[in-house]
């Protein structure tokens, strides 16, 4: 009998790759902050970026020799702050630069621990006022946010978005050069201005919980790393504007929408519509979080909900409810109705059909569905010939229905949504 050799156990990583571990863990964590308060001497993001690197280079190179520091945070932002010194009184235009910041830079030493944190909370703000510039592309916004207030990398983003790398390497170039060239200021907006880029700024990190809870394309129907990078910047927001009404109100809505992610999709990845959910399975701590920051919305408001708060209360409504059949899909059709009236969009028009529908019955909502297959923002939409198709398929029109669905599988790129749309054409028979 010939005697096997005793398999050696896996090498258990050193000391040095459990510092290095530490390090990039410590980084992703506080690079906004640190990006945020090197922006604020070296006024140009792209810059301040690269100082932050630079300063996590030196950590890997220093924390496996010296051991990791007490409060790494402030270590990184210390030596990335130093080095943005060093940049500044290098520069020729020094004077013209010590006049943008108001004041002389100390010849000392950046001390330890930020001075005051709130002054870190206000970079940071200005940093997400500055990723969502009006200036950029909505592209452009959502890979700048991802990079330096999400902090993923180019090959995350584009993996996320299932875009080549190289292009979204280019977005971010392009966007922190068209920052740097159209001289936006590095700053939190007041009065109109800062109310019109409040929209653009919780736009954008909709759009990124949107891409990850349904993805548009692709294999998968859910990217929950997505929905987990907007959550935590919705959160971040809410504790930086504390008195911003739409600012809790978006955070409700992630709350409760995060709450049915386990809920949503079966053992292979497939969806799950609401209406065959697991209720159990729905996060009661989200949903509880949820009805805080639902609550703060309605609290901060000043007149009528915004739309983000409108639509948290139409999440609550469904977090509420312990069955599909429990639902007040009365006041959620009122709901849609006031936010058609705040924010007229072809989409929010066919949620109120399905509403209706659940409400009326599909007799009811189908004219409604019809009145918009007119519209041009919809004729490429799948989900109109999906709503239309199980509206008719409740009629009992299946044959009608199943051409409904097959359209709506023709439209659709991603291919768990394509599958489910071709089931259910399979099913009218």
């Amino acid at each position: 009998m010939t005697v096997q050799p005793t398999p050696s156990p896996a090498p258990r990583p050193g000391p040095a790759a459990e510092t290095g571990e530490t390090v990039e863990t410590v980084f992703r964590m506080e690079s906004p902050r640190i990006i945020a308060g090197v922006t604020r001497i070296v006024r140009d993001v792209g810059i301040a970026e690269e100082l932050a690197q630079d300063a996590l280079v030196a950590a890997l190179e220093q924390w496996p020799r010296d051991g990791v520091p007490a409060n790494p945070g402030a270590w990184l932002m210390t030596a990335a702050r130093n080095r943005a010194v060093d940049l500044v009184r290098r520069r020729e235009n020094y004077a013209r630069k010590l006049a943008e910041i108001g004041r002389a830079l100390p010849d000392a030493t950046p001390p330890e621990e930020p001075a005051d944190p709130d002054d870190i909370d206000d970079d940071l703000l200005r940093l997400v006022f500055t990723a969502c510039h009006p200036v950029l592309s909505t592209e452009a916004r959502t890979a700048l946010t991802l990079r330096l207030l999400g902090g993923l990398t180019t090959a995350e983003i584009a993996r996320a978005f299932l875009v080549p790398e190289p292009t979204v390497a280019q977005r971010i170039v392009r966007a922190k050069r068209t920052l740097a060239t159209k001289n936006v200021a590095f700053e939190v907006p007041r009065g109109p201005d800062r109310e019109a880029r409040v929209g653009s700024v919780l736009d954008v990190i909709y759009l990124i919980f949107n891409e990850g809870y349904a993805a548009t394309a692709g294999d998968d129907w859910l990217r929950p790393s997505l929905c987990e990078d907007a959550l935590r910047l919705a959160r971040v927001l809410a504790g930086l504007m504390p008195k911003e009404s739409e600012v809790h109100g978006l955070a409700a809505l992630l709350e409760f929408q995060a709450s049915r992610t386990a809920a949503r999709t079966g053992p292979s990845g497939e969806p799950i519509l609401l209406k065959d959910q697991n209720r159990s399975r729905w996060n009661r701590m989200l949903i509880a979080r949820g009805v805080a920051a639902l609550g703060r919305a309605e609290a901060t408001a000043s007149g009528a909900p915004g739309p983000y708060t409108l639509q948290a209360a139409i999440a609550a409504c469904h977090a509420h409810a312990h069955t599909y059949e429990e639902t007040d899909w009365t006041r959620i059709a009122t709901l849609y109705g006031l936010l058609a009236a705040r924010s007229p969009s072809p989409v929010v028009e066919l949620n109120r059909a399905v509403a209706v529908s659940m409400a009326e019955g599909p007799g009811a909502a189908l004219p409604l569905v019809d009145a918009l297959a007119a519209d041009a923002a919809l004729r490429e939409y799948h989900l109109l010939p999906s709503v239309r198709g199980d509206l008719l398929s409740r009629l009992g029109r299946r044959a009608e229905a199943r051409t409904e669905f097959e359209r709506a599988a023709s439209l659709t790129r991603n291919e768990r949504e394509r599958d489910l749309l071709l089931r259910r054409a399979a099913e009218q028979t």
